[in-house]
């Protein structure tokens, strides 16, 4: 059984909040825009004014942009039409049962480069529409219906992504980030939402907090009382430096230095409550808070980021943030970003040029592209954009030096090639090393480990174990080298955790916690307790989930006190998002890890209840039968899983393992050969096939099964393993030896290897 995180991700779905007849009154602590454009009428007025991208409103002549003058979109074989009824704006489309329905727009969202429409349901959910319309001149190719999700196949009801889909769920995906003051308000036991907000849209408070006492202080000040105002001015989150900051250029590097270095980062935290990929673990917004008392940040892993931490999937610009030696030299997001307008502070470059002065860098020595194109600028080379919900260009924000040898080592992206799609990695390597040397392609970068990582290659081990420990590097970096390097981990390696433990990076702390689940009960405790006491809420979350076994223990009362209070913290948090399959799978897997079972089993059925087809709770539940003896059970709940989710890899490779217990061979051998078919990048599902054929005495087929997965996953050990021995059984010793070299290869220092290598007289 494998712990499952659910880092809940947000989607690009947007915002508002919820069609009711009567508005919902503002939580006591919220005054409203209303109050603070009293004083602040020209931040307000520009703020206002900018956030057309962000805005959420009731469809009006003013506010709907999109053709619904009976204009069709046919996708996915289904024809869509957009039109006017009683003064309301409709759309025709297919519902949840697959049929066509009308569906009257509760609420347009966003402005530029397109517009989104949301739909009200009755129990209280508002969709949002796959449809979309592209609000950019139709010189651009705009003023046009278009899909958000064009490639997908089969994009009916029951696809993770239709538009009536839980995934598509405003109330859980979207609302949090572009309204304020929001109250989810959702009902477990009646899968209901009952949403409330302070305010329709991204306001004052969003980031400023909770302004009445802001606003007390003020009209007691306008009263004549001159000494109301306390230091903070009744704000509950006080943006901006209380010192004179500068940016001076450093004449040994030409490089810019801040001076007073940057001690805090609440600016860039207060943004990346939104501008993030993470998962909510607390449902309180405390102004002020780091990010990590909130959500759990997303790492650098495959599908979200580029072996190298370039952006992939929709990110949103924090992560990638992290990355850049902009965030290390003290740049925070209003240095470039006037926050009120949300345009850059300088046109274009100028923005760059605030501290990177342009005599040095806006010259064709520097850029060797003619002046004024796409090569000469900045952010062309060094924030490559890349189209989210197919036409919103997103600037990748780690700010980075173009390498396209890394490209030509780990098939990352680099920005020459963006632009020069004609041209091979291997020109723009030659155009860069001829421009500024070698030293570029021979500065190692962090990239290539991660990479290894990835694909669990032979110098994995020691490059992922060295990027962890160097505290030079990014947070986010070192958290993901941990986290690859688990899977790996040698014994010896287990040294290092104590440090990595303490770190002054919380995500550092909280992704060594995993390290915890190769190590014993006393290795747990004497670790990993510590951090029950953390500062930051998720490490606190990751101590409690991995100390979760010791509950079977004795243990001294305050322990005991401790660590139960600790998985009741767990246990909320994952209930912040109640209505997610993903978040009762997690709560069953805890329940599950203390032994108990009916808790566990609960859980599980919670999570098919929400989504009868989640495939990972069919698959811990039927291992839960199978812990208490009961196959029938067991065997009963992953047909039920198949059924619904008829191809699903990890389900028949356990409905074959359930047929070995029952000594059905036949029936064994083709689950498992369907699993390792359905899924051939998995090493374990070819490796249990292939035993199951020595089992059987068919030795030559469970090699060659073998074999096409050693090229797949040429680093996992059991497949190694099992190539020898099958090999020395079948009477091949050259194999067998030559799998025997690359074991002590990979694994120089394992005992168990030792032993099995010198069964060969090695």
């Amino acid at each position: 059984m494998t712990w499952l995180l659910g880092v809940l991700v947000l989607m690009c779905c947007h915002a508002g909040t919820l069609a009711d007849s009567a508005k919902p009154a503002p939580p006591a602590e919220f005054v409203g825009s209303t109050s603070c454009e009293v004083c602040h009428a020209d931040e307000a007025a520009l703020w206002r004014g900018s956030h057309h991208d962000l805005a959420m409103a009731e469809p009006s002549d003013a506010t709907v942009l999109g053709d619904f003058n009976d204009a069709e979109l046919t996708a996915h074989g289904v024809s869509s039409r957009f039109f006017r009824r009683d003064d309301a704006w409709f759309v025709r489309t297919d519902g949840p049962d697959g049929a066509l329905h009308d569906y009257r727009i509760a609420y347009t969202f966003g402005w530029q480069p397109l517009q989104q429409y949301l739909i009200a349901f009755p129990d209280g959910r508002l969709q949002a529409l796959g449809l979309a319309w592209d609000s950019r001149p139709a010189a651009e190719g705009g003023q046009r219906w278009f899909h958000l999700y064009p490639d997908e196949p089969a994009m009916g009801p029951e696809h993770p992504l239709h538009w009536t889909s839980r995934d598509q769920t405003w109330n859980y995906q979207c609302a949090d980030c572009h309204s304020t003051g929001l109250e989810k308000g959702y009902d477990l036991a009646a899968d209901r939402y009952a949403t409330s907000w302070a305010e329709i849209d991204v306001a004052c408070e969003a980031c400023h907090g909770p302004a009445n006492a802001h606003v007390a202080q003020a009209n007691a000040v306008a009263s004549g009382d001159a000494d109301a105002w306390t230091r903070d001015k009744g704000l509950a989150v006080v943006l901006g430096e209380t010192a004179e900051v500068r940016w001076l250029v450093d004449p040994d590097t030409g490089l810019p230095r801040r001076s007073p270095p940057r001690t805090s980062h609440a600016e860039t935290e207060l943004c990346a409550r939104c501008h993030s990929r993470r998962g909510q673990i607390h449902a309180e917004q405390v102004p002020g808070a780091p990010l990590g008392d909130r959500s759990q940040l997303a790492l650098l892993d495959p599908g979200l980021y580029h072996a190298d931490g370039q952006i992939l999937d929709e990110v949103f610009v924090h992560g990638s943030f992290l990355q850049s030696r902009m965030y290390a030299a003290g740049v925070t997001c209003s240095d470039c970003h006037e926050p009120h307008s949300l345009s850059l502070k300088r046109d274009g470059d100028e923005v760059c040029a605030q501290c990177h002065p342009a005599a040095r860098y806006a010259s064709t020595e520097h850029h060797h592209h003619p002046p004024e194109s796409d090569g000469a600028s900045c952010i062309g080379c060094h924030m490559p954009q890349r189209d989210y919900m197919r036409i919103d260009a997103r600037a990748d924000h780690s700010l980075r030096i173009p390498r396209p040898d890394l490209s030509i080592k780990i098939g990352t992206p680099n920005a020459c090639n963006t632009c020069h799609r004609d041209q091979t990695a291997d020109w723009a390597l030659g155009a860069v090393t001829d421009w500024y040397g070698e030293a570029i392609s021979r500065q190692p970068h962090y990239g290539e480990a991660l990479a290894a990582g990835r694909d669990q290659a032979l110098e994995a081990r020691s490059a992922l174990l060295a990027l962890a420990s160097d505290a030079a590097m990014p947070g986010i970096v070192r958290a993901t080298a941990i986290d690859l390097l688990q899977p790996l981990l040698q014994p010896s390696q287990i040294q290092a955790l104590p440090a990595l433990l303490s770190d002054a990076e919380a995500l550092v702390r909280q992704a060594a916690l995993g390290w915890l689940e190769v190590t014993d009960a006393q290795v747990r405790y004497k670790l990993g307790l510590p951090l029950l006491e953390d500062p930051i809420r998720s490490v606190r979350l990751a101590a409690a989930r991995v100390l979760a076994p010791l509950v079977r223990y004795e243990l001294p009362d305050p322990v005991r006190g401790r660590l139960d209070a600790a998985l009741d913290a767990y246990r909320d948090a994952q209930l912040v998002n109640a209505e997610r399959p993903e978040s009762h799978l997690n709560i069953g897997l805890a329940e599950m890890a203390q032994g108990k079972v009916a808790m566990a089993r609960k859980a599980y059925r919670q999570a098919l209840a929400l989504d009868s087809a989640f495939a990972p709770a069919y698959a811990n539940l039927a291992d839960l039968f199978r812990a208490l003896g009961s196959d029938a059970e067991a065997e009963a709940t992953l047909r039920a899983g198949l059924a619904a989710v008829p191809e699903h890899a990890a389900l028949t490779h356990s409905l074959g393992l359930l047929h070995i217990r029952q000594h059905r061979t036949q029936q064994a051998l083709a689950a498992l050969r369907r699993a390792a078919a359905l899924a051939p990048e998995n090493a374990r599902y070819a490796y249990v096939y292939a035993l199951a054929l020595e089992a059987e005495g068919k030795l030559d087929e469970a090699l060659k099964v073998l074999t096409a997965a050693h090229l797949e996953a040429p680093a996992d050990r059991d497949t190694l393993v099992a190539l020898m021995t099958i090999s020395r059984d079948a009477g091949d010793r050259p194999a067998a030896i030559e799998f025997a070299r690359r074991l002590k290869q990979r694994w120089p220092d394992d005992p168990q290897m030792e032993a099995l290598i010198s069964e060969l007289g090695l």
